[in-house]
């Protein structure tokens, strides 16, 4: 999709390269090839505004979206993926997006950064807390 929003050509030259390439679809009209750019710009911009509105409710659940006693926490937030790194209309979408949700104040204490294998390190920290919640719950059955 990436490239779909990169193609400047007044008759969406790679469009319709990718179109042939990767699709096997040839001869197609410069009406479709402009209705396709604007599907995928629909589903990029649904994806990213999906993904953000779920790490709304993971700030939520933290309370990481309100100042308490006036003080401003820093959240930095680590995205892992190929969307994220190289597609920046979606990744712009989300940042604007989460802003949008966050408003101004808060959203000023939120960082969003790439992070190189981000799935990794979450799945050891997964691990990691669910080790510890089975010593608290093994120290509760004695």
């Amino acid at each position: 999709m990436s490239a779909m929003h990169r193609d400047t050509s007044s008759d969406l030259k790679v469009v319709a390269s990718n179109l042939k390439d990767v699709l096997e679809i040839s001869n197609t009209s410069l009406k479709m090839r402009k209705a396709i750019v604007e599907l995928c710009n629909v589903v990029a911009t649904r994806g990213a505004r999906l993904s953000a509105a779920g790490v709304l409710g993971i700030l939520k659940k933290m309370g990481r979206d309100t100042i308490k006693d006036g003080e401003k926490q820093k959240t930095v937030i680590a995205m892992d993926g190929g969307l994220y790194e190289h597609y920046s209309e979606y990744r712009n979408c989300f940042e604007n997006t989460l802003n949008e949700l966050l408003g101004e104040e808060i959203s000023e204490t939120i960082t969003t950064e790439h992070s190189n294998d981000g799935s990794g390190i979450g799945a050891a920290l997964l691990a990691a807390s669910h080790s510890q919640y089975l010593e608290i719950y093994e120290s509760w059955e004695q």
